[in-house]
């Protein structure tokens, strides 16, 4: 098999990536990489399978911890690492190139490609309101049958246009996408909180519906399905490391990156478990069973049409911001993994006038077009098992740096009854994977097929000779 990629990393006249993201645009990235579809989407979903309002909120919560304890434990990778790449680079310092080069495969399809397909089907289901042909139910071409079916219709169309549009502005430079890009997540932060506030205040909901159960659709028990919810709540949690991802382009990345992922972390927490109380305020766990829309639903029943259908279209807004970040985030991978000889030799080219690994994003765009055919819980329970797997492995290199690095620089926080906060999300993660694939196993099959692929890819395609 020819070797596809090229064994040229960039070479020193090439154009570099620049540092000038700060703490406000680095904290921008995390938050509007974290809070999109799935917190917009997810609590119906949850509905069904846990059936009580009180387990969904715990669930939310265990989440936020559990996402804290990764954002802290990268932020420490991050000080001792500041460059571009995330999990490839730590991969690939703890465990070799082969891992590092799987972390930053798997990132390409179900890491960034496949969560802004999702994020873009969930804007079209919302606009859905307006525009029922939009919604994924009513799509006009079902093809297959459960993890293979294949859906296109007006609202496909309609997401892939939206990771169009994102992928062209993302070629003409960081600092000009940055500006949009906090625009787009102060704008997020308002909805949100306009949301919250007014639908406590002079919504029509009910604090009944806390008490009120839904009849459970899992046949799994409770606690094993309260593991196996954790991965829907982790993709809405993903977020939390993406000012790792570029690290290169932050500065002075020793303050500016723990203070962001923390900052941006916290921020969204409340935010998550104020929308679930809201939602759940504004609608009976039995009718919000197995909506994407919930936001929608929620502001309607609280406000009416009218209001409701405003609430919407800001919220299908809100996923615009979503799509934006990782459309941002995604292609520093590449373009580390191919600087380091891992990765096509395409994406290395950084564009002399913008300065922005335009083939990455343009593959990526492309990638993520095509997953749009994909339905929607399919995507997300493919995404929360392979971000699991890679960020639990990515938090366990602590361990590997620590042992090995003398003048590994160690966080304070991690310092306090170390080394519980990483070897509890190690912990929970495992668990979360165990029990993900014994209850959605085609879903799970595809993500470590996923995998699998880029370990052969690497094996017979990549791996320098001799090694």
């Amino acid at each position: 098999m020819p070797n596809l990629f090229s064994p040229g990393a960039a070479r020193g006249n090439d154009p570099a990536l620049v540092r000038q993201l700060g703490f406000f645009s680095a904290t921008a990235l995390v938050i509007s990489n974290m809070v999109g579809m799935a917190i917009f989407t997810t609590t119906g979903y949850m509905a069904a399978d846990l059936g009580s309002a009180g387990l969904i909120l715990a669930c939310w919560s265990v989440g936020a911890l559990f996402a804290l304890a990764g954002a802290l434990s990268y932020s420490e990778l991050g000080i001792n690492f500041p460059s571009s790449g995330g999990e490839y680079v730590y991969l690939t310092h703890a465990f070799g190139r082969e891992w590092g080069f799987m972390t930053g495969w798997v990132s390409f399809f179900a890491g960034f490609s496949a969560p802004i397909a999702a994020a873009a089907l969930a804007f079209s289901d919302y606009l859905g309101y307006f525009f029922p042909n939009l919604k994924q139910a009513n799509a006009s071409l079902v093809l297959g049958s459960g993890i293979f079916t294949v859906r296109l219709g007006a609202g496909q169309l309609a997401a892939a246009a939206l990771i169009a549009a994102f992928t062209a502005l993302n070629c003409f430079g960081v600092g000009r996408t940055a500006k949009v890009q906090n625009v787009l997540t102060s704008t997020k932060l308002i909805v949100i909180a306009g949301f919250v506030v007014l639908g406590f205040a002079s919504g029509a909901g009910s604090w009944g519906h806390f008490s009120q159960p839904a009849v459970r659709t899992s046949m799994a028990a409770l606690p094993t399905q309260f593991i196996v919810s954790l991965l829907w709540v982790m993709v809405g949690y993903s977020g939390w490391n993406a000012a790792t991802y570029v690290a290169e382009e932050v500065r002075r990345p020793e303050r500016t990156l723990p203070a962001a992922l923390a900052a941006g972390t916290a921020i969204v927490a409340v935010l998550y478990l104020g929308l679930n109380l809201i939602f759940i305020y504004a609608t009976p766990l039995e009718q919000m069973k197995g909506e994407i829309a919930i936001g929608g639903i929620s502001a309607r029943n609280l406000f009416g049409l009218n209001v409701g259908g405003a609430f919407s279209a800001l919220m299908a807004l809100c996923i615009v911001s979503t799509v934006s970040a990782e459309v941002t985030v995604g292609p520093r991978i590449y373009y580390a993994m191919a600087k380091n000889r891992a990765f096509f030799a395409a994406a290395t080219k950084v564009h002399p006038r913008w300065r922005t690994p335009v083939i990455a994003i343009i593959s990526q765009g492309l990638c993520a077009m095509l997953m749009t055919a994909t339905p929607f819980p399919d995507l997300v329970i493919y995404i929360g098992m392979s971000l699991t797997l890679f960020t639990v492995l990515s938090v366990a290199s602590l361990f590997v740096f620590r042992r090995t690095r003398p003048g590994w620089q160690r966080l304070r926080a991690l310092q306090f009854a170390w080394p519980l906060i990483p070897a509890s999300y190690i912990v929970v993660g495992a668990g979360m994977v165990v029990f993900g694939l014994v209850q959605h196993p085609w879903a799970s099959i595809s993500a470590f097929a996923t995998i699998g692929a880029g370990a052969l890819v690497y094996r017979f395609g990549i791996r320098p000779r001799g090694v």
